[in-house]
């Protein structure tokens, strides 16, 4: 199913569920693309290096081991990683790229979206249980803030696993302790949401903090379709 360009959408067909497991990057933060444009800009990358490194790395059709995979499952330390990727790079004016802190770089415009979180205090204060599920770069996560929040927290690079692969969705749900199809997965990577799919799992496709509040409002009694007020 296409994504609409203003509207999340929900698999089918839409059931009653217990509980919400979150992606982090790019749903309870600001698009990553953002702040990958912001770094591209201010490190003078040329842009088509890096797409062309990512789509290589990381495209449906790429083979389980490529650098990106082995980062997000931990078996890469982020400082070889870093190393990896500056060499593919090219600057726009001949210069050598500079690996070290290029990740620190790469998420630095990646701020916490304080609508989504208060939208997860709300779907908790609705008796909905809560998790997140995320793929790990390893960008920096608050972890004391998503430690209270969420219960579980299942990052890749703790767990030497990586969405879309269907075991990590079960780990989730064994820590969930909820029936997959009882449990929605929230994610702004189509792959993933397709992957939570074919786990069991009921999914939606995140494209802003208004629309996945708005669907979600439709499927949770209790929680309104907007918030009450936005925290910090």
């Amino acid at each position: 199913m296409a994504a609409s360009a203003s509207r999340a959408w929900v698999s089918e067909p839409v059931r009653e569920i217990d509980a919400v497991l979150f992606d982090y990057g790019g749903v309870l933060t600001g698009p990553v693309k953002h702040s990958i444009t912001g770094w591209l800009a201010a490190d003078g990358i040329e842009p088509e290096s890096f797409s062309r490194t990512l789509r290589a790395w990381m495209s449906r059709d790429a083979a389980d081991g490529t650098p990106v995979h082995r980062l997000e499952t931990g078996v890469l330390p982020v400082a070889a990683f870093e190393a990896l990727l500056a060499a593919e790079l090219q600057t726009t004016d001949g210069r050598v790229v500079t690996p070290d802190g290029m990740l620190s770089r790469l998420f630095a415009g990646m701020q916490a979206d304080s609508a989504m979180f208060e939208l997860v205090e709300d779907l908790r204060e609705t008796g909905l249980e809560v998790g997140l599920l995320s793929n790990s770069w390893g960008n920096t996560y608050p972890r004391a803030r998503i430690d209270e929040l969420f219960d579980p927290v299942v990052i890749s690079c703790e767990v030497g696993l990586r969405k879309p692969h269907a075991a990590i969705y079960e780990l989730a749900l064994d820590e969930l302790g909820v029936p997959a199809d009882r449990v929605l997965f929230i994610d702004d990577a189509e792959p993933n949401v397709v992957g939570a799919r074919a786990a069991g799992l009921q999914s939606m496709l995140h494209i802003d903090h208004a629309s996945t509040r708005a669907a979600l409002a439709e499927l949770v009694p209790g929680l309104t379709p907007h918030p009450t007020g936005v925290t910090a």
